[in-house]
């Protein structure tokens, strides 16, 4: 039950969101007096709806989005009525247009950081220096946190009746203590201290350690698990020793800020998420080979794109194990990632339309310092082939996606 609301309550920020976005260009497009006919939530055929001056607003049945009707958005638009000339939009200035069709991926950056300003001083961003590789997690020092038990098979699941006691609880070490030797090798790190475990045999063991500042010593009755190799987690299991201990990281993972700090917290985390979608945009191509694989029966990759159903899903088990930190996160990312995407240089995306305004700005510019006469606006029509086939690529893309998410989904914890 925690799994579906969670699913239905991302999936409505999600609505809300591309909601917001259309009235983004809605009231910009108002506010410079362009003619604005309709503003409907969802797709389809008209639930409800009234009319408030010349525009109408309502509900349609199928909650997958929104739209905005503004008049006369190109030149070959046919739905100008007399009089009303002066209102298309093609004819305002290319910095109103631009105001207008930008102001949808306005909407979703400002969520986004408002979401993540919340999230600054409430419960803190990400520390930059927490680490975030395997190498790093390996180079940290010793220093233990308790785990509840041993799972003696390689899994990563939460632990069940009949799994066997952690060692280490058994033999009184406690959170915070730093191990600094096992069977009289000595350990300084992460990855020290499970080589060395890992190679001492099942069995009583003698482990050095040091707390609140004293060294002390205890026995630890190392378990027996089976572990693929340290660097490979898809290598072949083997019999090794295990103590029952996950890593406490030296480093606070998330940093608390005031209001004021959290300003510039929220545009540096900002920064790298820019970084992170622009190479996560770039590698989408190399993906659609794991997609497929993945839908054909293949093991799905964590690193391939997800659609909205995915994501909902994601949201779902966030809400499910009490992760409300990942489900607000996730949020942030989602909103990013569309309001980027929106203004790349393809029609029918905003950033097409907004490319297409200051080309002809720009040519014009240029015809006018050459003495030649002004060329006029762009031809929609002629571009409608690659529309077209923008939308079919988007198309079969997100068919992709959603069919992965449907059949191979990706999660995030153990079932």
């Amino acid at each position: 039950m925690a799994n579906l609301l969670g699913v239905v309550l991302f999936a409505l920020f999600i609505l809300v969101s591309v909601s917001l976005h259309e009235a983004g260009h809605m009231l910009t497009a108002k506010a410079f007096g362009m003619k604005v006919t309709r503003y409907f939530v969802g797709f389809g055929p008209t639930l409800w709806s009234f009319r408030r001056g010349e525009t109408e607003y309502g509900v349609k049945g199928i909650p997958l989005g929104g739209f905005c009707k503004i008049v006369g958005m190109t030149p070959q638009d046919d739905d100008v009525e007399p009089g009303d000339e002066p209102r298309a939009m093609w004819r305002y200035p290319v910095w109103k247009r631009t105001i207008v069709m930008s102001a949808g991926s306005i909407t979703h950056f400002a969520l986004a950081l408002s979401a993540l300003w919340i999230m600054a001083v409430a419960v803190g961003l990400p520390n930059p220096k927490f680490p975030s590789t395997e190498k790093e997690f390996l180079a940290e020092p010793a220093v233990v946190a308790l785990a509840p038990c041993v799972v003696v098979e390689n899994a990563s699941r939460p632990c069940q009746a009949g799994d066997p006691a952690s060692p280490a609880a058994q033999a009184q070490l406690r959170d915070g203590d730093r191990i600094t030797s096992v069977n009289g090798r000595p350990v300084s790190s992460w990855g020290q201290m499970l080589d060395v475990v890992r190679a001492t045999p099942p069995g009583k063991a003698t482990v050095d350690y040091v707390r609140d500042g004293a060294a002390a010593s205890t026995t630890v009755d190392l378990a027996a698990v089976q572990r693929p190799p340290l660097g490979n987690p898809k290598g072949t299991t083997s019999a090794v020793s295990a103590m029952g201990v996950a890593l406490r990281p030296s480093t606070p993972q998330l940093i608390e800020y005031g209001p004021v700090g959290a300003v510039g917290a929220t545009a540096d985390f900002t920064g790298n998420m820019a970084v992170q979608t622009a190479h996560a945009m770039q590698r989408i191509p190399q993906k659609v080979p794991a997609l497929w694989s993945a839908i054909t029966g293949g093991e799905r990759d964590m690193d391939t794109p997800i659609s909205v159903v995915g994501a909902s899903r994601l949201g779902g088990e966030f809400v499910a194990n009490d992760a409300w930190y990942g489900f607000f996160m996730l949020f942030v990312s989602l909103n990013f990632f569309i309001g980027v995407f929106n203004l790349l240089p393809l029609l029918p995306l905003d950033g097409g339309h907004i490319a297409i305004s200051w080309f002809e700005r720009v040519r014009s510019w240029l015809y006018a310092r050459i003495g030649r006469a002004d060329p006029g606006r762009v031809d929609y029509l002629k571009l409608m082939p690659i529309t077209y086939a923008v939308i079919l690529i988007g198309g079969v893309f997100t068919l992709l996606t959603v069919t992965a998410d449907v059949v191979n989904p990706i999660t995030l914890f153990p079932r």
